[in-house]
């Protein structure tokens, strides 16, 4: 699980800089900062250089660190500089722990500010804000227990602001999920599949037919969620056999069962392609079609054994996810245990399920989250793409939304 660092600041008329980040959130005074409240009074001050990455090399006093945007940048560490560590998660630089120049380690991340030099590439730092990478990685793996234990997702049917609630279909369950003032929302970037992309949102950017995942306290009967976290996204669910494929262009198209429109897919480098071994696609094919008929288990033959985390099948139990839990949470809960495959491997005519983002809503062209290929059993017992077969961008049942589909 990837560190959750993506700062972005602002100057506020207190003469605050903000950095706020996943795990990293900061108040922290700028200086040299001064504001005009008449039209006589003085230009405000330059503020000060700052620049925030990882640490990729050390030598001596010197620091290379590279940005968030990809630009490698020498920091040089003044003598009197100030070192401060804080623990991943904290926002209040009171409890800051002073450190030394040789605390610091090549994969921590460090937020530095000071004076810029000649050229955009260094800074001399007067003060240096670091975080461990293994304090992050800690933090990153408890967090993402908790997603497990606590998390679930599905596609928003539902959305009433004057309560606060939201509803979500997880197949064919129904979630209450109840929103509150400490309740915090992210929102996934049109045209980014990476869960660090995500920013800061509010409850009235979800709207229905998105994707969405909360953490929080369930009832007992896991029918409503008291949100901690909610991440959300519009993406698409596509699911159709390959019309076209260009695999050194890292594209393809198919015509989704749904909508019954063709559909351009990009393919990248953060895409999770993941193919269905065929027994497995033939017990979802049974359960999808039991459950578009309305019944519990696989239509008309009894319920399908249960596929245990181990690999080794179990009789009864409702499948993977429990009792009452839908092929297509399964399906999702299952994705990072499956084999990956290339798009080269696929080939025109096969079936594939489809989690897309797109940049503009309504367009014919998306790029692929996650794509599921070995799903012919299934498109055929669901031929108009039944909701219950969708997958989710994340995985519902493993772990925090930070795979993004398969990558961090």
């Amino acid at each position: 699980m990837a560190p959750y660092i993506k700062m972005n600041a602002m100057v506020t008329k207190a003469g605050i800089l903000r950095a706020t980040a996943l795990g990293f959130g900061l108040v922290l005074p700028l200086a040299g900062t001064s504001f005009a409240w008449s039209v006589q009074a003085p230009a405000a001050a330059p503020a000060a250089a700052r620049q925030i990455g990882t640490v990729k090399a050390i030598s001596g006093s010197s620091i290379t660190l590279t940005t968030d945007a990809g630009q490698a940048v020498t920091v040089s560490v003044a003598d009197a500089a100030r070192i401060l560590q804080l623990a991943p998660g904290s926002t209040d630089l009171k409890a800051a722990q002073t450190i030394a120049l040789a605390d610091i380690a090549v994969g921590d991340r460090v937020l530095v500010t000071g004076k810029a030099g000649d050229d955009a590439g260094s800074l001399t730092a007067t003060r240096v804000i670091l975080m461990k990478s293994t304090d992050i990685a800690q933090k990153n793996e408890a967090e993402k227990a908790d997603w497990q234990k606590r998390g679930s997702g599905g596609l928003v049917s539902a959305v009433d602001a004057g309560s606060g609630t939201v509803t979500i279909a997880a197949g064919a369950k129904k979630i209450q999920v109840q929103t509150g003032g400490n309740t915090k929302f992210r929102r996934y970037a049109g045209d980014s599949v990476k869960f660090e992309d995500a920013k800061p949102g509010t409850l009235a950017q979800i709207q229905v037919g998105d994707q969405l995942r909360v953490r929080g306290a369930k009832s007992e009967d896991g029918a409503t969620i008291q949100a901690e976290e909610i991440v959300s996204g519009s993406f698409r669910n596509l699911a159709g056999t390959i019309a076209t494929l260009n695999a050194a262009g890292g594209t393809l198209t198919l015509k989704d069962l749904t909508t019954k429109k063709t559909m351009t897919v990009t393919v990248t480098a953060n895409s999770d392609l993941r193919k269905l071994p065929p027994e497995m696609a033939a017990r979802f094919a049974a359960r999808a079609k039991g459950a578009a008929a309305g019944a519990p288990g696989a239509g008309g033959g009894g319920q399908a054994p249960a596929q245990a985390a181990d690999g080794a099948q179990r009789p009864g139990g409702g499948g993977m996810g429990g009792p009452g839990r839908s092929a297509g949470g399964d399906l999702s809960q299952m994705l990072a245990r499956l084999p990956n495959v290339t798009l080269a491997e696929l080939k025109v005519g096969d079936a594939v399920m489809v989690v897309a983002s797109e940049s503009e809503p309504g367009s014919s062209k998306v790029m692929a989250v996650t794509m599921l290929s070995g799903v012919e059993p299934i498109l055929a017992a669901t031929p108009s793409g039944a909701p219950t077969m969708t997958l989710s961008p994340w995985n519902p049942g493993g772990g925090a939304p930070d795979s993004g589909g398969g990558g961090q």
